[in-house]
């Protein structure tokens, strides 16, 4: 995995399902891959080898937003998104026994995009990148994953975080989000 381009970040990433899903959260209104590093900042800043959504439900949002605005700041909005990381946390808790893996673990498809998108922060774009993101660099592939995650599934294309192994792959992730945005005016 390299969403965060750091190689320990992108370790915790690989190694810790709800560091992924956190650092996916994070993904907006900054570089992809300052949000990917977020979840290895909180950590290191924590002194956690990963994290633990219990863990992070019982830190509380009051306190992850102080840990999130320490320099450098984990995003550019640290008290919304500690608000939206500890309710995402709650919701593993309470839905997936404190388990993230258990959202995709088993079901088609559809299914796991409607968990992803009941969670928190996760709207019908970020739940379809997510699940490309699972398919193309997990392996995880419930029947029909390419298509409910379209367009992101879809084979060679350079349209998100699903499609980043490499600099040169997110400087074409980078580069068609610019296009997009110049054709939509």
């Amino acid at each position: 995995m390299r969403l965060a381009q750091d190689p320990d970040a992108d370790a915790l990433l690989e190694a810790d399902p709800f560091a992924l899903l956190v650092g996916m959260l994070l993904d907006q209104q900054q570089p992809m891959e300052r949000a990917f590093l977020g979840p290895y900042r909180i950590c290191e800043r924590l002194g956690w080898r990963r994290l633990e959504p219990a863990a992070v439900v019982s830190l509380g949002a009051e306190h992850l937003t102080e840990v999130m605005r320490q320099t450098p700041a984990v995003h550019r909005f640290p008290g919304s998104m500690a608000q939206r990381i500890v309710a995402l946390s709650q919701a593993v808790v309470d839905h997936y026994e404190g388990d993230p893996e258990n959202i995709w673990r088993s079901g088609s498809a559809r299914t796991v995009l409607n968990r992803l998108q009941d969670l928190p922060g996760f709207g019908e774009a970020k739940s379809k990148i997510f699940l490309a993101l699972l398919g193309k660099q997990r392996g995880v592939r419930p029947r029909g994953w390419r298509d409910v995650s379209a367009p992101y599934g879809a084979e060679g294309t350079t349209l998100s975080a699903a499609d980043v192994v490499d600099e040169a792959s997110l400087s074409a992730v980078r580069a068609t989000k610019r296009e997009m945005k110049t054709r939509a005016g």
